[in-house]
């Protein structure tokens, strides 16, 4: 697959239930080789749109299309270059768990044992254990060593992370996506949906912010750091008011303010020294941070 190959498009999807549009003319696509965010509140559509690139769901209007392929009319083919990861898994539970990975190694072509046997290990996984004398987070561990371990050319995941404890969150994201993505650079991409965003900092390149089915923001995350920023200043006495129109929020206690931006710039940073402030720090907000705050209804400039 080409490096600027598209993995993953969606052009004005619309998927509703009843006479709710769970998803609204969303748009965005994923370039090879990259780790892109869906991320949204509970209900704003993320686990329909993967749905329907999966062809669990027909769209009402729009299109999806993987490795430019149309899953409804290719399926085998684009199943066969990615892996899903549910938020809900289900097992057979009556098999071992080295019976459900030889089970779901069989319908592919290639099984790395290797990783197979250093994701058991990480995840400390007991490979005579019955599936159905798993706990919760375990049964999710099982899920991303069943979906890495073929190394497919695309990961789909919908929350991941949510049925596992807070220290193997981060290990599972840190080690096992970013050793999934450097094992052939270019080639392999994930696309996840979650609203953990910040277990993912650090490792998404792009993403898109999902509100009731709509996009709400989408940006390179380099870029949106540059963007939305954290300023603090103190003032020798009472704050001056601050009508700058790249300001979104302004929070004020005594002496000091404290602005947030989404469209930061020096041209901004030298108008607020003008104000006269004593002292001015800029930060970069977290993604989690970004997502709150798109999604909380903040002024987007995007």
């Amino acid at each position: 697959m080409a490096e600027q190959e598209n993995a993953v498009e969606v052009r004005d999807l619309v998927r509703s239930y009843g006479k709710t549009d769970a998803v609204d003319g969303l748009s965005f696509r994923v370039r090879a080789g990259r780790c892109y965010g869906l991320f949204g509140r509970n209900g704003a559509g993320k686990t329909t749109t993967l749905k329907c690139l999966l062809n669990h769901l027909r769209p009402r209007k729009g299109s999806v299309r993987l490795f430019g392929m149309d899953p409804a009319r290719e399926e085998v083919a684009v199943k066969a270059r990615l892996s899903y990861v549910p938020e809900s898994v289900a097992f057979y539970p009556w098999m071992t768990v080295r019976e459900t990975l030889d089970y779901t190694a069989s319908f592919r072509g290639h099984w790395n044992r290797e990783v197979e046997s250093d994701l058991l290990k990480r995840f400390d996984l007991d490979a005579a254990r019955k599936v159905d004398a798993l706990s919760k987070g375990m049964k999710a561990q099982l899920a991303l060593v069943c979906a890495v371990a073929p190394e497919p050319e695309l990961l789909l995941l919908d929350e991941p992370t949510s049925g596992l404890d807070p220290v193997v969150r981060r290990d599972f994201v840190r080690a096992v996506i970013g050793a999934y993505l450097s094992g052939a650079p270019g080639r392999r991409t994930v696309l996840v949906s979650t609203h953990l965003i910040s277990e993912f900092e650090g490792l998404i390149d792009e993403f898109t912010v999902v509100e009731r089915g709509r996009d709400r923001l989408t940006l390179e995350a380099e870029r949106a750091r540059e963007r939305f920023k954290r300023i603090r200043l103190r003032f020798p006495g009472a704050p001056p008011a601050i009508p700058e129109p790249e300001v979104s929020r302004v929070n004020g206690a005594g002496r000091e303010v404290e602005l947030t931006t989404f469209d930061f710039s020096e041209d901004l940073r030298a108008r607020l020294e003008k104000l006269g402030p004593e002292w001015m720090e800029v930060e970069n907000l977290s993604l989690e941070e970004i997502f709150i705050a798109v999604a909380g209804g903040e002024k987007n400039r995007a």
